[in-house]
């Protein structure tokens, strides 16, 4: 029994006490008052041996807990830990994303580093499993099919994870034995109200990682050829569809690009993110049922909106025609090589597609897609955004993976979590991979290409198991020890009004966060690569389509959409949301 329970017995036994003083104080008769004294007194009596009784049951209660509390912190952590009497496999999944200048994902510097410093004094092999980026599910099916699933399975996207458990993949575990492994990665979920998210259908199937500044999206940014646009008479990019329309016709009339929006085929899941042409204040349950950005959301509103704006760019010459075959590599080469306006990608000490557009256009000048709180109510737009779940990586365990190695994981968390090693593995060798500055902060060496050559971006798809970015000082520091100092031009300044344009963006309730749901979407197992393949058929018909048929032809494809499967993932959905068991939006 807690300290407020034992003030208030105590108080209930002042109050009988009292009751005796206020009665003989009264008019009453002196039988009247002897009798009420005698009857006060017994109660009092009563109350204060029932009181007397409480307070050391209570104490005993507490000495339970404290001792219950002491017994569980007692042995805890890495002190705690001991090599294992035979040799364990650890394997950790680690995204390949085909990206050049980057060292083997399973076998370099940092994998072995790993090893050596974590693995050997466990006795435990840490095995990196390569994991395609652009097909995470059929990577993870593959290795399922194959009884070789990692020990750990990791996923940005609540609904891949819920799959992966309504598919058999994934274990249940106790959450209080995570605790007493990794105490330094359980306080942290405690401490950033996460523990919510850990359970699926009542059962705790995850882990999660911190994500900083979660409500933007300022890491991924978008470059623009400032030159171009100061040639036509522009300062900075447009606001609105129709300013933006005409400053790219006059790019095409002026023969400076021929395609401004270059052109890539759309394809897997989290293409063709609608926020920007949603109506606001949302409707929470039509976000709960479509808004999910993991399966196109063919036959909402929002989406049409969107399709009908690509069909208009594609018609009036914008998008090259053959885009449809164009992959994310040639587009990028595609910017350096000046056949488009922009290009964006995640902000970091080395930015490949920067470095070769200076190198090809050593005169080139290049400006950042600042974020405005600006809504275009004639092209029928908000500055909205999909703000990222409040957590980062989630993670789960395999269901084939043994009690010893399911604690080699724990394990593997809990060494990570630690600052040291985490600071080491974010920013690397001091000398090589960075500097410490006078400010006490790392700079990032740029361009480095020595022994101890990082991973994609500062070798983030290892360390994400933990953080999703590096996070030492202000936003402001974070940002300058994000970006690369040796180009011809510095983006800082852009990059930090960027975010403090989407914080704007986001206070005033433009930053969205998709609806999870606490039960598994079984529909979404059955359906989902079917539909995605689908999509990219679809889209590209509503693309290239003539602007006349684009209403008949969408509400058919539509249609086509939902009897292959998207209509019954809408009605689980519903049927999950109005039960009770997802989020929802904040008031």
């Amino acid at each position: 029994m807690k300290k407020k329970a034992l003030q208030r017995l105590l108080a209930v036994a002042l109050t009988g006490a009292m009751v005796v003083g206020s009665m003989t104080g009264c008019g009453g008769s002196s039988s009247e008052t002897e009798t009420a004294t005698e009857e006060a007194a017994e109660t009092a009596e009563e109350t204060t041996e029932e009181a007397a009784e409480e307070t050391e049951e209570a104490t005993e209660e507490a000495s339970e807990e404290a001792a219950d509390a002491e017994e569980s912190t007692e042995g805890t952590g890495m002190d705690s830990w001991e090599p294992f009497a035979e040799n364990v496999t650890l394997k950790v999944p680690v995204y390949d994303r085909g990206a050049e200048g980057v060292p083997d994902v399973s076998n370099n510097y940092w994998t072995q580093w790993v090893q050596e410093n974590f693995g050997d004094p466990y006795n435990i092999t840490v095995e990196y499993v390569p994991i395609t980026r652009s097909d995470v599910l059929t990577s993870y099916s593959l290795l399922a099919a194959s009884d070789d699933l990692p020990t750990i399975l990791m996923e940005y996207d609540y609904p891949k994870q819920a799959q992966w458990a309504n598919d058999g993949y994934l274990t249940t575990f106790d959450m209080d034995e995570f605790a007493k492994v990794a105490p330094t990665y359980y306080q942290r979920m405690v401490d950033l109200d996460q523990l919510q998210y850990s359970t699926l259908n009542g059962d705790t199937y995850f882990c999660l990682a911190e994500r900083p500044y979660y409500n933007t999206s300022y890491t991924f940014v978008t470059f623009y050829r400032k030159d171009w646009l100061e040639q036509i008479g522009y300062d900075e990019y447009p606001t609105t569809w129709a300013e933006e329309k005409e400053m790219l016709q006059k790019l095409k009339d002026e023969g400076i690009c021929e395609y401004p929006l270059g052109g890539q085929m759309v394809t897997g899941a989290g293409v063709d993110q609608n926020y920007a042409y949603r109506t606001f204040p949302l409707d929470e349950e039509n976000w709960a049922v479509y808004g999910d950005y993991a399966i196109p959301a063919l036959g909402d509103e929002a989406n049409k909106k969107l399709l009908q704006r690509v069909n208009e760019q594609y018609n009036l010459g914008f998008i090259d025609p053959e885009y449809y075959t164009i992959d994310s590599e040639t587009a990028k080469a595609n910017f350096v090589n000046g056949k488009s306006l922009s290009w964006s990608g995640y902000i970091s000490g080395e930015m490949d597609f920067l470095t070769s557009f200076y190198d090809i256009n050593p005169d080139g000048e290049l400006a950042v897609k600042v974020s405005q709180n600006v809504a275009d109510e004639e092209g029928g737009t908000v500055p909205a955004f999909r703000a990222n779940n409040p957590f980062g990586m989630m993670v789960s365990f395999s269901s084939s993976a043994t009690e010893d190695e399911l604690k080699a994981a724990w394990m593997y968390m809990e060494w990570l979590s630690q600052e040291d090693n985490l600071f080491t593995f974010q920013w690397g060798i001091e000398g090589e991979n960075y500097t410490m500055g006078e400010d006490g902060l790392p700079v990032a060496v740029a361009d480095y290409s020595g022994d101890y050559t990082q991973g994609f971006s500062n070798s983030k798809d290892y360390w994400c198991i933990v953080i999703e970015a590096r996070n030492a000082g202000t936003i402001e520091d974070v940002i300058h020890a994000n970006l690369p100092h040796d180009l011809p031009q510095e983006f800082e300044e852009d990059v930090i009004a960027n975010y403090y344009g989407q914080l704007e963006i986001a206070d005033a309730g433009y930053a969205v966060s998709d609806c999870n749901f606490a039960v598994t979407i079984e529909s979404v197992a059955e359906y989902q690569a079917t539909l995605l393949e689908d999509y990219t058929v679809f889209r590209d018909q509503l693309t290239m389509c003539s602007p006349e048929e684009f209403d008949t032809l969408y509400d058919e494809l539509a249609q086509e959409y939902a009897d292959a499967g998207y209509a019954e993932i809408c009605e689980e959905r519903k049927a999950a949301y109005e039960a009770g068991n997802s989020t929802k939006l904040p008031e």
